[in-house]
Parts: C-alpha cells; structure tokens; sequence
C-alpha cells in the first residue's frame, strides 16, 4: 500500500487528492512544522534525504516531488480510473496534452517561484532581528514586493484567468494531471496576491475544485491546503 509523508499545508495535499479521485487506497503520516521556523521537521529526512514533503513510499519504492508522484500514480492506477479521469493524461499529439504539459512545469517552474518569494518578504519582517534592523528589514521587503513581486504576480493571475475563461480545466474540457499540479498555486495565489479578487474565472475555477467531493476528502484528512 502506499504510503503518504504528508506535510501540513503544503504541496502534497495536490498528491492526496489525486489518490482520493483514483480512489486507491493509501496510509496518511502526517508531519507538524516547526511552529516558529515554519520548516519541515528531520524526521523527513529519514524517508528521503533532502527532507522535503511530499514523498510516498511504495514497497522499496520512494518517490519525490509531486510533479513526479503524480505521474507515478498515473502510470501505477490511470487504466483503472474512473471514466470522470479517462484524460488524466491526454492522448500523444493532442492540444490537450500540450496543455497539460505546460501547466505542469508553470505551476512550479513559474508561478510557485513569485509566490514563494510573497510568502518569504511578508513574513521576514516579523521574524526575531534586533529592533534597529527591523525598519530596515521592512522596507526592503516592502519594495522587493511592490517593485518585483506584485508585479509578477499580477501577470500570472492574469494569464490564467484569461486562460480558464476559455476552458473548464487548465488542459480543456477535462480533468488531467495539471489541475492536480496547479491546486497548490491556485490556492496559494488567490490567497497571497494583491488584487485576487479582480479574477473571476480563476475564483470560479478554484470554487469548481473545491466542490469536488474528492478534494472535500483530501482536505478533512490533510488539513488547509495554505498557511493562514
């Protein structure tokens, strides 16, 4: 049986909502954070070595990162899908899968970078720094945001709200392997960015997977998909 090292709030809840759509069973070990860095705890590193989440384990096999995972998981249970995932991964040649390929690498090649960087400049400032440092720890975090991040993250919700103004899900008309990858920075994105709320289709995306009573099942057992 699989087994799921999951992180609170974090990118492998993407992993369990795949396995509770494909319907294969699995075991949740849950990991806290470290409650003042934020980090993931070392026991991680016991299952893989760079100590991230999320991981599963399989047998003798363990596999990381969740772009990764997801196409394990696919290859490992996609023949035996329901028909709702009958396009998990689209046929060779189609727009479909160039589609699907695309919004696999931007959810993390692109978009979680600009995101990562809002969560690291909102946060650094209230992290302990003797008092003299604190101003000056602010407004450069300020700026970086204002100057390059906003910006960034603007374009980004932007590009996808236009482009789900013309599709149901980030491949087309069906569920592929790309909503799973992008769940995380579509959560996160519309939770930190400045302006979400001038996006519509994009809210009506995020409103269409959160209705889903797959993904209910994978937040009651994973936990909020972001940081409050």
């Amino acid at each position: 049986m699989i087994t799921v090292h999951h992180l609170e709030t974090s990118r492998s809840q993407r992993v369990l909502w795949l396995l509770e759509e494909l319907g294969v069973p699995y075991t949740l070990k849950r990991y806290q954070r470290d409650p003042r860095t934020r980090l993931a705890p070392p026991e991680l590193k016991r299952i893989h070595p760079l100590g991230k989440s999320p991981v599963i384990t399989e047998g003798d096999d363990t596999v990381a990162e969740s772009g990764a995972i997801l196409e394990y998981l696919a290859d490992r249970f996609g023949d035996a899908a329901p028909p709702e995932l009958a396009d998990l991964v689209p046929a060779r040649g189609t727009p479909a899968l160039r589609q699907c390929r695309f919004w696999m690498h931007y959810a993390e090649g692109s978009l979680m970078n600009w995101l990562m960087l809002k969560l690291v400049f909102k946060t650094l400032p209230t992290r302990p720094m003797p008092f003299f440092v604190r101003p000056v720890a602010r407004g450069i975090c300020s700026q970086a945001q204002q100057k390059l991040v906003d910006p960034n993250l603007a374009t980004a919700l932007a590009f996808m709200d236009e482009h789900l103004s013309r599709h149901t899900w980030f491949a087309g008309d069906h569920l592929s392997l790309a909503d799973f990858q992008m769940s995380f920075p579509v959560e996160a994105a519309l939770s930190r960015a400045e302006g979400a709320d001038r996006h519509p289709h994009l809210r009506a995306y995020r409103d269409r997977m959160r209705a889903r009573p797959a993904y209910q099942r994978a937040l009651e057992k994973g936990g909020p998909v972001v940081m409050s």
